[in-house]
């Protein structure tokens, strides 16, 4: 009997430390205090900054990311979440490719310039094969980050950075 509250306090203090690690949302979706967002459901919109696996050379796995307000400083905004619509997994390179496209056709309408004349460039997160195979990944998401390394402030939308 011992041993069983005891793993229910482990598990109610999971929940909890969980839960208090999560980033809040106001009643329009948007983030108003930092904290964890779960990859899967980070939205359009949505402020995070980098982490170690993102910032990596090879890229890696994300399963969360640290959010925050956008009115706070920021390593990348959220511009696009969209599924892929190919019923392989593509061999190689070609999955980073063509998220960076897809994301790239949508960059213009989202910063109001042009890819090439913007101080911006573009943060792909998709699916790994595991991911695809596993669980059906089959999600992108295009994120805006400054190429200078500076964070950004406000929402980079219609800015013609």
């Amino acid at each position: 009997m011992k041993n069983l509250l005891v793993y229910a306090l482990i598990g109610l203090g999971v929940v909890a430390y969980n839960v208090s690690t999560q980033a809040d949302r106001d009643a329009t979706g948007a983030i108003v205090s930092e904290g964890s967002v779960d990859a899967f459901t980070i939205r359009v919109g949505d402020c995070f900054n980098d982490t170690g696996s993102i910032s990596t050379a090879d890229g890696g796995e994300v399963s969360s990311l640290p959010a925050v307000p956008c009115a706070d400083p920021h390593d990348n905004e959220v511009y696009a979440v969209f599924d892929l619509s190919v019923s392989e997994f593509p061999d190689g390179d070609a999955m980073s490719e063509m998220a960076f496209d897809a994301c790239r056709n949508r960059f213009d309408s989202f910063v109001g310039v042009d890819y090439e004349s913007s101080s911006l460039d573009i943060l792909t997160l998709y699916p790994t094969r595991e991911s695809w195979e596993l669980q059906g990944d089959r999600e992108v998401v295009c994120a805006v980050f400054e190429m200078n390394a500076n964070k950004l402030t406000g929402s980079a939308r219609n800015t013609s950075m």
